[in-house]
């Protein structure tokens, strides 16, 4: 196709389309968009989906289309339906709430007030922009995350999609983009931040006729979902950003390394590069230019370490996905020995964004050093669990409390967990903490690729040091022995002290180990292995030293220092606790009162969970 071909599928189908963003529009069609990411999939959305089409055409209702989406981000709240233009807000839908939807909003223009969505507060919203979540955030990679159909390339060209391709080979040089990249201020969203710029520039001056473009959407951190979603809701942004590079780098090829776990997100890849090809966005003399260029997607089998920018590079090869020696790097020989650009989803999705906005326009959003904004995937003690995108700058206390809606149950707030198992964990005292690169390196975290994990005062910290350095162990690919075993002496360690068989010795040990796993260990994987360990007895040393001086575990975590016990004063001699109890660990008759023999305790708490009158701790 030509450009002026492509702009009139803009066109047409924005006028169509106008209504999704336009809550003033004029028509009478309505469209029910519906939640189609991993989460809301497991909850039965496609049933919702169904449903709603089936009631459409059996009663041959007409002006109303149901369109699939991406992520919407509020995941707690999911399966959510919005209707447009009026933009109203339904959460926890079932497939059993459609025909009530159907006949009281779309056929009477009644509120089914039932499934209106409730803030943290209480407060019951009609819109999406009246929620406490969504205030604060500015959505710029997910800005099509919820709003098109990802399985419509037309819907992508609708919302100036491929436009900044189009700007590109007809009005930019080579280094045009490269400058445009390098001063709009944009960093890598996977890891460290290197300069995207910096990163193409240094590929650019390579003379080899034969050079790669990589998207690397081998998402491993657990709590972590951002590429994913960004691949499932907007798959198309990822392919024009890629093939912008290619145009600026001198590339011809790019491959998607994606994880097979994301089987939607495969799918969606899939269809998005056939129609890419179908109306000339990939393949020969694109859009009728002399550039070329095409995309292939690589699966990979869930290694973390193929989150590593060189393991992964081998893996593509068809190798044992182990970390290079660097240098050289990448940009000089990297995929087959060939000069290869690599960078992670959330980088690419900011691409077109800059191109057809200025690099002023980027810029001018975040800190001094840490430009634009950073998707996370908030979890763990939070009440609005979901896909966060925020300015960087903003604070760790917007994200958990304005924007996260604080922690549950009336709990306080304890720590938070970032960059995954590469990462440390951040204490009350630091939630003012602004989130940025260098910021988040000072106290000893760092920002990783997005996972955002909230912990309340019920967590034991040297046990979610012990959850992550026995993730790292078996993610470890051994190539390395820093890591290869000084990683398993650091979680043999861990596992000493939450046993209550730790030592002062043991304590000195792990800090000295952890530093020497750090300085050592080839790539960035082993490196940062020990930053959960190192955070954690830096701000929560007590808790170390209560394990190895009291033999006791705060949070009742670790089960070998955890007693449970039962206050006779509150026991009423129910009896069912010890009907629950899996292990017949309880003793008493029905009236009596009750005690729990500790020889026969698997601290599995239902118990606790059972008893009535709280009589269990």
């Amino acid at each position: 196709m030509t450009i002026e071909e492509i702009e009139n599928i803009r066109k047409r189908k924005r006028a169509e389309l106008d209504l999704r963003v336009n809550s003033n529009y004029p028509g009478v069609e309505r469209h029910i968009l519906i939640c189609h990411g991993t989460g809301c999939t497991s909850s039965k959305s496609p049933k919702i989906l169904e449903e709603f089409n089936r009631i459409i055409k059996e009663r041959n209702i007409e002006n109303v289309r149901v369109i699939m989406t991406g992520c919407f981000g509020l995941c707690s709240k999911g399966p959510i339906v919005i209707i447009r233009p009026d933009d109203t807000f339904y959460s926890m839908v079932t497939p059993a709430d459609c025909e009530e939807i159907i006949d009281k909003h779309i056929m009477k223009g009644e509120v089914v007030d039932r499934l209106l969505c409730k803030d943290v507060d209480g407060t019951i919203v009609h819109r999406l922009d009246e929620l406490n979540f969504y205030k604060k955030q500015k959505r710029i990679a997910l800005h099509n995350c919820g709003v098109i159909n990802p399985e419509d390339i037309e819907e992508y060209i609708a919302f100036d999609g491929y436009k900044a391709l189009a700007k590109v080979l007809t009005e930019m040089s080579q280094d045009d983009v490269i400058n445009v990249i390098t001063d709009s201020g944009l960093r890598g969203r996977g890891g460290a931040g290197f300069p995207t710029g910096k990163k193409w520039s240094f590929m650019k001056t390579e003379t080899d006729p034969v050079k790669y473009v990589v998207c690397n959407a081998d998402e491993g951190d657990p709590g972590a979902f951002m590429d994913r979603s960004i691949l499932e809701g907007d798959p198309n942004n990822i392919l024009e950003a890629m093939t912008i590079c290619g145009y600026a780098v001198g590339a011809c090829r790019g491959f998607i390394y994606v994880r097979a776990e994301y089987p939607i997100a495969v799918k969606r890849l899939e269809i998005a590069i056939r129609q890419a090809r179908e109306y000339g966005f990939l393949g020969e003399h694109i859009l009728g230019t002399d550039f070329s260029f095409d995309i292939e997607i690589r699966l990979g089998a869930g290694a973390f370490v193929c989150g590593e920018e060189t393991a992964l590079l081998e893996s593509i090869e068809g190798k044992r996905g182990q970390p290079r020696l660097k240098p050289p790097f990448p940009a000089h020989s990297g995929l087959w020995g060939k000069p290869t650009v690599i960078n992670n989803v959330e980088t690419w999705a900011n691409v077109p964004r800059i191109i057809l906005n200025g690099a002023e326009w980027y810029n001018s959003i975040g800190t001094e050093t840490s430009k634009g904004t950073k998707v996370f995937a908030l979890g763990g003690n939070v009440n609005n669990v979901g896909l966060v995108e925020v300015p960087m700058g903003t604070t760790l206390r917007e994200i958990i409390f304005d924007i996260g809606g604080g922690i549950p149950n009336g709990r306080k707030f304890k720590a938070a967990q970032t960059g995954g198992p590469s990462g440390g964990c951040i204490p009350e005292q630091n939630l003012d903490t602004p989130i940025d690169y260098e910021s988040l390196k000072e106290i000893g975290s760092m920002m990783g690729s997005g996972g955002l994990i909230v912990m309340d005062d019920t967590k034991c910290m040297v046990n979610l040091a012990r959850f992550y350095q026995d993730f790292i162990v078996s993610e470890s690919c051994g190539k390395c022995t820093p890591c290869r075993i000084g990683t398993k002496r650091l979680l043999e360690i861990l596992t000493k002290i939450c046993d209550g068989n730790g030592t002062e010795e043991d304590l000195k040990n792990l800090e000295e180990l952890s530093n020497m796993v750090v300085t050592a260990s080839l790539c960035g994987l082993g490196q940062t292995a020990p930053n959960p360990i190192l955070s954690t007895l830096k701000f929560f040393r007590e808790e170390y030293e209560e394990h190895v001086r009291d033999k006791s575990c705060r949070a009742g975590e670790c089960k070998k220092l955890t007693k449970i016990m039962i206050d006779e004063e509150k026991c009423k001699g129910c009896d069912l606790c010890r009907k629950a109890c899996p292990v017949e660990a309880i003793e008493g008759a029905p009236g009596e009162k009750h005690h729990i023999d500790q020889s026969k305790c698997i601290k599995c708490r239902t118990c606790v969970n059972t008893c009535p009158f709280k009589a269990i701790s």
